[in-house]
């Protein structure tokens, strides 16, 4: 991850023994080395605040980056500092940041929704159903272990998602059956693999310890396996890992294409219908915002705004009164 210097190898260090993803991991050191280029080799010992004020300064006006990736870019340095020069930066003054966008999120109608499923098969069908029908973010559906899936209870539990935060989800009725069977295939899958002597799967680090046997567990197997083997950058061990993110968004491209869509539709876009769609049948807003798992009842309240109408999506009484239904 961190190439073949000392220090960005030590900041990726710093980062792991912390637990950080993977993706962080990877975000951080990516920015850290970035910073030192921008200044031209010096280490960052040697910089102080005026410095990182400026390296934000430079992406926010030359590299014109959204803002959250200019705050992403400051909480690395801020990390650097804290953790492993252990100099915490003081007051960085004015930075000049990006400002932050207020764009409305893309939204599927139903219709669109159920064209563009009727393009998948396999696994593909099931994850963006997960995507649409539970509100999940793409990386939340694709790490979903075995026991997360509730039959029982119609739930998902989401579990460590944005923020470290577990929470849990509606499951669709429709997608019981097809969920079963999947892990029937899912199960053979496994014991073939466990067979193979690889049948162990990855687990945070604390998780591991305190549950050494897990790792070779069913329950603790990933729903949506990955087609091939592959090597574990931070063991070596060779196991299976769940469905690369890039298989689901090629696939979701291919149907949206085929569905003759023209809207610039993403997976996150099925989430952003999922909350639409909610609130257009009266859910309440708090349970929107519970489901999606949003810290912030104004996150939720941009789905008002897709909806164009006011009052928090509240239906007006006057529909009572005039007879309508």
């Amino acid at each position: 991850m961190a190439g073949s210097s000392p220090f960005l190898q030590r900041v990726a260090d710093a980062i792991r023994v912390r637990h950080y993803s993977r993706r962080t991991e990877g975000a951080y050191v990516g920015w850290v080395r970035r910073y030192i280029l921008f200044h031209r080799m010096q280490h960052p010992d040697q910089l102080n605040e005026a410095d990182v004020n400026r390296f934000l300064t430079h992406l926010a006006v030359d590299g014109n980056v959204s803002a959250s990736t200019q705050n992403q870019a400051l909480n690395a340095l801020v990390f650097l500092y804290r953790v492993v020069l252990e100099k915490p930066l003081g007051e960085l003054g004015d930075v000049v940041r990006a400002k932050p966008s207020r764009r409305l999120p893309v939204v599927l109608s139903q219709a669109e929704v159920r064209r563009v499923l009727s393009h998948l098969r396999g696994a593909h069908w099931l994850v963006t159903c997960l995507l649409y029908g539970s509100g999940l973010r793409l990386m939340e559906a694709l790490r979903l272990r075995v026991k997360d899936l509730e039959f029982g209870q119609r739930a998902v539990i989401v579990r460590d998602g944005k923020g470290s935060k577990d929470r849990v989800v509606t499951l669709a009725d429709e997608l019981i059956e097809p969920l079963r069977r999947h892990l029937e295939g899912r199960r053979l899958l496994f014991e073939q693999d466990f067979a193979a002597g690889v049948g162990s799967v990855h687990l945070p680090f604390a998780l591991r310890r305190k549950y050494p046997n897990a790792e070779r567990q069913w329950a603790w197997q990933y729903v949506f396996p990955a087609r091939q083997l592959s090597d574990d950058p931070r063991s070596d061990q060779r196991r299976r890992h769940h469905l690369d993110e890039s298989a689901i968004q090629k696939a979701l491209q291919r149907a949206l294409r085929a569905a003759n869509i023209q809207k610039p539709a993403s997976c996150h876009t099925l989430r952003h219908s999922f909350a639409t769609h909610l609130l257009e049948a009266g859910a309440d807003i708090r349970t929107v915002q519970e489901q999606l798992g949003h810290v912030d009842l104004r996150t939720t309240q941009i789905y008002t705004h897709v909806l164009q109408r006011g009052g928090n999506a509240v239906r007006s009484p006057l529909r009572a009164i005039l007879g309508r239904k």
